[in-house]
């Protein structure tokens, strides 16, 4: 059964994958309407939305998901016939410190937006509509090393309070479908990465801490492994699945990239040096940008590594087995993960306006109590 989204919410639009979604999709569909809600808490950022505000089928909404008047009203006002749910509180270790809210978000938000695209597209007379909901491979729980990858039919097993918070959200929305006939396509995705990503998270940390000669830090010995996915190979992923993929059903959206946290920041640190080195962005030019940066001295990015005490409940590995969506609707991702990770790195040297604005005070505070 094919569907044609021709009027999207895009909850969480301003957050990492929210926001590179909605520029994917501007890119693919011209003349498309878009409608982004997003709350604008610590991780959601609307300049990253800056090239769509000029759109005039382009409509930002600062809001939250749990507003059910406020959601029930846009889906009617705005006559939106596919909602694509990104919105979530999303770090592990904020969920260790602080789990109230991630249950809150992630639970009562997601089961919000279920009873509102109820009500207005099956009690107020049935209309073609489709419900994505956009979750992780972390609420599969963890892998030992010569595991299989995870399939859509492994059983629930997470392990932290973000997981488990995924996790009750999928079985709402798989719930509203069977119950009510509600038509809704679930995602479970890898690890992502690329442009407008919080420097909370591994790749953007280690790319602005080698930059201004801050501490690597790796968690433990470093070498758990994860399936890393660029984002917009998982945004193709998820318009595949929009038209092409079967009401109630799950798939899982991956990369097919596993790597050990260790070699993920190895490789960065090469990749770093090469710029201090060679001619992109000119090697003089990286100097001047960033003088506390390693290079300037005469060493390498590796020898700010430094290995700090593991997190609780950390999984050792996580890999999901993209099969059903590739025989399904003809997904394959386009890129490697090195090829990924130097358009990330470009893009963070083109940007860094960007990502220092995010980082205030208050966030480096939060990183020093954490990671120290």
């Amino acid at each position: 059964m094919s569907h044609q989204p021709q009027r999207i919410l895009v909850t969480g639009g301003a957050g990492f994958i929210g926001s590179n979604f909605v520029h994917f999709w501007r890119q693919s569909y011209p003349g498309s309407r878009v409608l982004v809600l997003d709350a604008l808490t610590y991780a959601g950022n609307r300049a990253s939305l800056r090239a769509a505000e000029s759109d005039p089928d382009f409509r930002f909404v600062h809001g939250d998901i749990r507003d059910y008047d406020l959601v029930s009203s846009l889906l009617r006002q705005e006559r939106i016939d596919t909602l694509i749910h990104f919105a979530a509180e999303s770090h592990v270790d904020r969920s260790i410190h602080g789990p109230d809210e991630f249950l809150d978000t992630n639970i009562i938000g997601t089961h919000v937006l279920l009873k509102a695209a109820k009500a207005v597209w099956l009690d107020d007379g049935p209309c073609p509509h489709r419900f994505h909901h956009v979750s992780t491979d972390e609420v599969y729980g963890t892998l030992t090393p010569d595991a299989p990858p995870f399939s859509e039919g492994h059983r629930y097993a997470p392990n932290s309070p973000y997981a488990a918070s995924k996790a009750a959200s999928d079985h709402l929305v798989r719930a509203y479908h069977e119950t009510y006939g509600l038509e809704v396509t679930t995602s479970n995705c890898s690890n992502n990465y690329g442009p407008y990503q919080f420097p909370e998270k591994l790749i953007p940390l280690v790319i602005g801490n080698i930059l201004d000669g801050r501490p690597l830090p790796i968690y433990g010995d470093g070498l758990q492994i994860r399936d890393w996915l660029y984002v917009d190979d998982h945004n193709r992923g998820i318009d595949l699945v929009l038209r092409q993929g079967r009401p109630g059903e799950t798939y899982n959206i991956g990369g097919n990239n596993e790597w050990t946290n260790i070699e993920i920041v190895r490789l960065i640190c090469r990749l770093v040096d090469e710029k201090f080195a060679g001619s992109d962005f000119g090697g003089k030019a990286m100097r001047k940008r960033f003088p506390r940066a390693p290079q300037c001295s005469g060493a390498k990015a590796e020898s700010l590594i430094t290995h700090v005490k593991d997190r609780l409940g950390h999984d050792r590995r996580y890999a999901v087995n993209a099969g059903r969506i590739s025989a399904e609707v003809g997904y394959a991702p386009l890129e490697s993960f090195e090829t990924g990770i130097r358009k990330t790195l470009d893009w963070y040297l083109a940007n860094e306006e960007w990502w220092r604005s995010v980082m205030d005070g208050s966030y480096r505070k939060w990183v020093e109590l954490n990671y120290a």
